[in-house]
């Protein structure tokens, strides 16, 4: 079987192994940058310190890829873009290897930071990959079918990676998923076809209406997501806190992203029909999860109940936000993609930084409340912007 087929574009039928290889590397890239979350108190015991300071592992990652998205994908739209996705998914390798075998925080940290580096390019390559496999017309299907891979990560990479974390140490866990990574190289080299390089951003009549569209997705991605993360970020905290054992924090998680797929189903089956009204729903329901959380924390029950609803109106807004970032076609879809993983993960690492400080300082039973007022600053954005958010595609 030759390592890179001759590049052809046609239907989602015939570009479905290249397609698969980019769904795989895109949960694994997820569930790398996300690892840490299930497993913040196992990892913050051993290596000796607190769960605020622990968190920054998801900041100084989040904030590498914020910083570096933009910029690495300008200045790689010449190289290959095949050898640039198998050169992100070897660096996962290593630092997933790194962080497994890392002797103190420092070196845990420099670990993650090399993750964040290869995360900065890896989305804007597959994104712009996915529509570069098939004709036009099937473009939107592609980018379904990919980003359902980055949900995936959402709503179940971590949970199984949390449950391994558990049962065999959280050094297992990062070791094992170095490991699949290492394995992924290997299948995105045998099944991806190579496909030209980049671009650069739309131009013509109406560039400058559809570049404004752009940035108001973009900018209300980062706003959910600082909304997200804050609580996300230390849900094994509250689960803990809620009287849950360590060994159920895994299943939990589990159970969350089941149910999280159903709003990942719900987004992929209307977002070609009713965009907007999609969206408006899915941010609802985030916000009345993490509202109940909050009232409820910290009753187990009510903290389970509220998680879950939490977790099913989240588990479709990566698809949301990149299918109406793709639609406003306000610069080349290399591009597109590097804007939202960089606000994705400004508000990742924001959220982050904003929940430790709402631990160390109003306390834990305050992050629901905290997360659900952002949110709800993203939803008025939606609301307000008709054209960036329109009925229809």
């Amino acid at each position: 079987m030759p390592i890179a087929p001759v590049w052809r574009t046609g239907t989602v039928r015939a570009a479905a192994g290249g397609l698969a290889a980019l769904t795989v590397a895109t949960f694994l890239a997820v569930t790398t940058e996300m690892l840490p979350v299930g497993l913040l108190p196992a990892i913050g015991a051993e290596v000796g310190v607190s769960d605020s300071i622990t968190g920054l592992l998801v900041t100084v990652y989040a904030f590498m890829v914020a910083a570096l998205a933009l910029p690495l994908t300008l200045s790689t739209a010449r190289f290959s873009r095949k050898g640039l996705l198998l050169a992100t998914l070897v660096a996962y390798t290593l630092s997933n290897l790194v962080v497994a075998v890392a002797p103190n925080f420092a070196v845990l940290a420099a670990g993650r930071a090399f993750g964040g580096i290869a995360h900065a390019l890896f989305f804007s390559v597959s994104i712009g990959y996915a529509s570069r496999l098939v004709q036009p017309a099937f473009t939107g299907r592609a980018l379904a079918l990919v980003t359902a891979g980055a949900s995936a990560g959402f709503v179940l990479g971590v949970p199984l990676s949390t449950s391994l974390g558990t049962a065999l140490g959280w050094r297992a866990a990062f070791g094992v998923l170095a490991v699949v990574c290492a394995l992924t190289v290997v299948i995105v080299a045998l099944l991806l076809p190579a496909v030209p390089g980049g671009g650069t951003d739309h131009k013509g009549e109406g560039a400058g209406s559809r570049r404004m569209r752009l940035a108001v997705v973009s900018t209300t991605n980062a706003v959910v997501y600082l909304g997200q993360f804050t609580v996300y970020t230390f849900v094994s905290v509250l689960l803990l806190a809620s009287g849950l054992p360590p060994a159920g924090v895994g299943p939990v998680l589990l159970g969350v992203g089941a149910v999280g797929l159903a709003g990942l189903w719900f987004a992929g089956s209307n977002l070609d029909h009713r965009p907007r009204a999609t969206v408006v729903l899915l941010l609802s329901v985030v916000i009345v999860g993490l509202i109940a959380l909050g009232v409820t924390f910290p009753a187990l029950g009510g903290v389970l109940v509220a998680s879950a609803v939490w977790g099913a109106g989240f588990g479709g807004v990566a698809s949301v936000f990149q299918t109406a970032a793709i639609r406003t076609r306000g610069a080349t879809p290399e591009v597109i993609g590097a804007l939202v993983n960089a606000t994705a993960n400004i508000g990742i690492g924001g959220g982050a930084a904003i929940g430790a400080a709402v631990l160390a300082g109003p306390g834990l039973g305050w992050l629901p409340f905290t997360g659900a007022a952002l949110v709800l600053v993203g939803l008025i954005i939606v609301l307000g912007a008709r054209q960036s958010f329109p009925r229809s595609p």
